[in-house]
């Protein structure tokens, strides 16, 4: 096979399962290892891939341009988001002053909140709703309603979140990156996620493990910003980082 016609295909192998290994690359083409090598080498120089300890991961060139509707969103990895809220949930303490961002994620929270004292303010209307059903005192910010997310944006919203210093907040991102940082489509619901962090002593991004090596057009934070809750240790050079939380279900 012509090498050109075997690094196209690791791409391919790539895009359908995120990552690969020289092992199952050798076995899939009756290759050495240090052809396998070879090529992962020159497709990391490329940028086509992230070469990794024993394969490789996906760069960061999937670009997600569009925000799916909260309703098509919601059922996608549930069970891990449920882990990762139940644990974002658990640190929430006596009189904190929280940020809830819109999100899936973020809103598997609810159900796991026990600490009465916690003030919350969202820009999610279903968050705010679920939030008040429970008995919590909630802030809900206005502005300019964004429905396929149910996210207040805008003008009106960025003002509003300016006045607020948060103990806690927690955030959802549409992408995770190294280079990138936590990425979404919209630039207006990203200065909101850009504001509330910076005005968030502590700062929790709630991801599962699928949105790490995703990008979208938009960064709302830098990779080491906030300490990142998901529910698998990513592939590639993120063991050594400092700021995932890995909250597994065995």
């Amino acid at each position: 096979m012509l090498t050109e016609t075997r690094q196209e295909e690791i791409l391919r192998m790539l895009e359908s399962s995120g990552s690969v290994t020289v092992q199952e690359l050798t076995e899939h083409f009756g290759a050495s290892e240090s052809t396998i090598r070879r090529d992962l080498n020159a497709l990391h120089r490329k940028g086509a891939l992230v070469k990794v300890f024993g394969g490789a991961v996906q760069a960061e060139t999937t670009l997600n341009t569009k925000d799916e509707k909260v309703s098509m969103r919601e059922s996608l990895h549930s069970e891990e988001k449920k882990r990762i809220a139940q644990y974002a949930a658990s640190l929430i303490q006596a009189d904190d002053f929280v940020y809830l961002d819109a999100g899936t994620t973020t809103g598997y929270m609810i159900p796991f909140l026990t600490e009465k004292s916690a003030v919350f303010v969202t820009n999610a209307v279903s968050h705010a709703l679920k939030l008040s059903d429970n008995g919590f005192r909630v802030i809900l910010i206005g502005g300019e309603l964004k429905a396929a997310t149910e996210a207040i944006v805008g003008n009106e919203a960025y003002a509003y979140m300016q006045k607020y210093n948060f103990t806690k907040g927690f955030f959802g991102a549409n992408g995770v990156g190294e280079a990138s940082g936590f990425t979404t489509p919209d630039i207006n619901e990203a200065l909101i996620k850009e504001c509330a962090m910076k005005h968030s002593r502590q700062k929790y991004v709630l991801c599962d493990s699928s949105k790490f090596h995703q990008t979208s057009p938009v960064s709302f934070g830098a990779f080491d910003s906030a300490q990142i809750i998901t529910d698998r240790q990513p592939e590639g050079g993120y063991a050594s980082r400092g700021n995932i939380i890995v909250v597994s279900g065995e």
